[in-house]
């Protein structure tokens, strides 16, 4: 494991040429361009808000102000649900230059995560205007525990990186693997504490909750937004079960190249 982690970092200027390949691929016949990364968020946290606070007028879903909540809940998501979407198809998408360069066949999927984290980081202006919109209105306010922001993001860099490592190597050798993914990130989105929180559920459901990572993960980014208590058992849970897909995704994706060279 050590090996390939080295490799990858040997390796480190071209992954930094191929995630700007890939940023400038995906904006470059986009009039609005970096404006679809925030588009979208903002339009579903508006749609929620509308059907929660305003139809069914259950604002307190969420932590209050609630359309911040489901932003800092919106924004962390889209990241994972790109990354899931596309580190699962990376090596069927370049399958040329995965066969014919000497690259570590890793760097195709972590390539996809930070590049996806790169327009997360690139949505967060959004995010702390809103922020202090709500502090000047007397909404919100700021509290030491902003310092696990950083903390969530490299959590969710981890998970991500773990979780493409199992699905890239599976997607070439069965390619229903990307229509099992798309299904379950549409189930998961409503399993994970996006618009309502975790207290919200059911004593039993919470403790399934804790086993899906990004429960405390969003946790941990929105510990530093709101007064609300913060569960710990989630983020220790979230924790354990990144770095756990990291390791066996490293492990599995190592005994699955030689297939998957074979295949592609």
């Amino acid at each position: 494991m050590q090996e390939r982690f080295a490799r990858i970092w040997a390796f480190r200027s071209i992954l930094g040429t191929l995630v700007q390949r890939d940023l400038r691929v995906r904006y470059a016949r986009s009039w609005l361009g970096y404006l679809w990364t925030i588009i979208d968020p903002l339009a579903m946290a508006l749609i929620y808000f509308l059907v929660f606070a305003v139809i069914f007028q259950r604002g307190d879903a969420g932590h209050k102000p609630y359309f911040l909540f489901l932003l800092l809940g919106l924004l962390p998501w889209q990241w994972f649900n790109a990354s899931i979407n596309e580190t699962a198809r990376s090596l069927v998408a370049e399958a040329k230059l995965v066969r014919s360069t000497n690259l570590p066949r890793e760097l195709w999927v972590v390539r996809v995560v930070i590049a996806k984290g790169i327009e997360f980081l690139l949505s967060l202006p959004v995010l702390f205007a809103f922020v202090l919109i709500y502090v000047l209105l007397g909404e919100t306010r700021l509290n030491w525990r902003l310092v696990f922001f950083p903390v969530a993001l490299v959590l969710q860099f981890i998970l991500q990186t773990g979780i493409g490592l199992l699905l890239a190597p599976a997607t070439v050798l069965a390619d229903d693997t990307i229509r099992v993914v798309r299904i379950a990130l549409r189930m998961l989105f409503y399993g994970t504490p996006i618009i309502y929180t975790l207290d919200k559920a059911p004593d039993w459901l919470q403790t399934a909750l804790w086993f899906n990572p990004m429960s405390g993960i969003l946790e941990l980014y929105r510990a530093g937004f709101f007064k609300e208590h913060v569960q710990v058992a989630p983020l220790v849970v979230g924790t354990v079960m990144s770095f756990g897909f990291l390791a066996w995704g490293v492990v599995t994706f190592a005994r699955m190249e030689r297939a998957v060279l074979k295949e592609i």
